[in-house]
């Protein structure tokens, strides 16, 4: 048996040579003991001290002492003591393609600054290249974070070639991707899409399963048009090719009327995701959680950005029966990684609950009566955890691949490290994960149960190679954009 313990412990490299040898071997076995496991699988719960057994891609066993099991007996043994074991977080909504421009607008106003900087100005001028580099990059981001899951909402697939680009990233960054497709908002492109998806999921659907497809479309014609705003034609498209559907820009009373009318037309379902859902009617709201339709967060986005009423829509999901995803959206402006987004949901959301119930004091006080509506319930930190794991890949159409560290599922996880000085003494693991962790903590990260992250660090990457490719697509991007600024063009 190797023990886990310190990244430099000197039996480490060893053992991951070991592990790498046999990567893509249906019969190899990997069995980590002596972690806190943190399944998020209600039936299993959590193991304060327990066993997991991966067996080729998948999770094969969770319980208190699995060494005795015949099919354990050959595994690679890791000592995992001092760590806790949780599913791979799922970002259900990012725009990877601008990885390469992080935080160029940090101090952006609105949703309108955004749009008129990086869609409306560098989008257009952006290569095939450009959207390899971006994607690659952000991937490789979420993947250093502990995300085993991102969709890519890809809206500026202005050729096939671009297309092919950011699939390409996602298939050689090794994460579980789901490529959400969509035309570009402003200037040239071919018009292929939404035909191009079709040779996509011919082109990439197979391979190693990692990679998946989506249609992408806006709510409503008002930002860019009626060609990109989902409708009948577009859903039909996603189910002829059996693929979901995720929308953004869902906020407000012109989306509230879009939502009532896909119910009307039959377009509501588990199959459909509606991303931001953030100051809709209470009327759209009951079509959502009637029709079993999903929701994604972006609370950072949100908040920050400031989208309709700048509030996470976590209480009227929940009012509704929807146990909504998490995703992190724009780079350009916002974190990057999920613990923000957990915190800031956590947080957001019990400050409103604590208000609503301070006000509804100080109204009864007035009064001198109860109130019939009570304030929201607060949200705990299992929730947020929940949110950003199993509903998350139920979210993005995955709820039978991944969300849980449940036998059967893919051996998408990450080991925590629970024993360092942010961390120690290791009281309440979930509570620990999601209020005192951070991507410093996350030693080991597994996806399809080939190891991507090891003692603290990504495997296969390049690092100086990635700095170089990064800078020089953004410093083309700056100089493209300053020369179409100045003759007018692009938009």
């Amino acid at each position: 048996m190797h023990r886990f313990h310190r990244p430099t412990d000197t039996a480490r490299p060893e053992l991951l040579d070991r592990l790498r040898r046999t990567d893509g071997d249906p019969g190899r076995r990997i069995l980590f003991t002596g972690a806190t496991v943190v399944t998020m699988d209600p039936a299993l719960g959590s193991l304060a001290t327990g066993d997991l057994l991966v067996a080729g891609s998948t999770v094969a066993a969770v319980g208190p002492d699995l060494r005795a099991r015949g099919d354990a007996a050959d595994a690679v043994v890791v000592d995992a003591s001092g760590t806790i074991l949780v599913p791979g977080f799922v970002d259900t909504h990012r725009h990877a393609w601008q990885g390469q421009l992080r935080r160029i607008i940090p101090d952006v106003d609105d949703l309108a600054g955004y749009v008129s900087t990086t869609l409306a100005r560098y989008a257009p001028v952006y290569r095939p290249e450009d959207m390899y580099t971006g994607t690659r990059l952000a991937a490789l981001g979420a993947v250093d974070a502990g995300i085993t899951t991102m969709l890519d909402f890809s809206h500026n697939s202005r050729t096939a070639a671009h297309s092919d680009a950011a699939v390409q990233a996602l298939v050689d960054s090794g994460i579980r991707g789901i490529h959400a497709a969509m035309g570009p908002h402003f200037g040239d492109w071919d018009r292929q899409w939404p035909a191009d998806l079709g040779r996509l999921v011919d082109r990439y659907g197979g391979g190693s399963g990692l990679v998946t497809f989506r249609l992408a479309a806006l709510a409503t014609a008002e930002i860019a048009g009626p060609a990109l705003a989902f409708g009948p034609g577009s859903a039909r498209v996603a189910a002829e090719l059996g693929i979901g559907v995720s929308v953004d820009a869902v906020f407000g009373r012109a989306s509230s009327a879009a939502v009532l009318g896909w119910e009307r037309e039959g377009l509501l379902g588990d199959d459909l995701t509606l991303i931001h859902a953030t100051g809709l009617t209470g009327e759209a709201w009951r079509a959502i959680g009637a029709s079993g339709t999903r929701v994604s967060l972006a609370p950072t986005s949100e908040a920050q950005i400031g989208l309709e009423d700048a509030v996470p829509a976590v209480d009227e999901a929940l009012a509704a029966g929807v146990r909504p995803g998490l995703g992190l959206d724009v780079e350009v402006a916002l974190a990057n990684d999920m613990f923000t987004q957990m915190r800031a949901l956590h947080a957001i959301q019990r400050m409103r609950a604590v208000h609503a119930a301070y006000g509804a004091r100080e109204v009864a006080g007035a009064r001198g009566v109860r109130g019939a509506d009570g304030p929201p319930d607060r949200i705990t930190t299992a929730d947020v955890l929940d949110f950003a794991t199993r509903q998350g890949a139920a979210t993005v159409g995955l709820g039978a691949t991944t969300g849980t560290l449940t036998p059967g599922k893919q051996a998408d996880l990450l080991m925590i490290t629970a024993d360092e000085v942010n961390n120690l003494p290791l009281n309440d693991p979930i509570g620990t994960v999601v209020l005192g962790a951070d991507a410093r903590n996350i030693d080991t990260v597994l996806i399809a149960g080939r190891v991507r992250k090891w003692a603290g660090r990504l495997l296969d990457v390049d690092l100086p190679a990635l700095r170089a490719e990064a800078a020089a697509s953004r410093d083309h991007l700056h100089r493209a954009m300053a020369a179409a600024d100045a003759t007018g063009g692009g938009r």
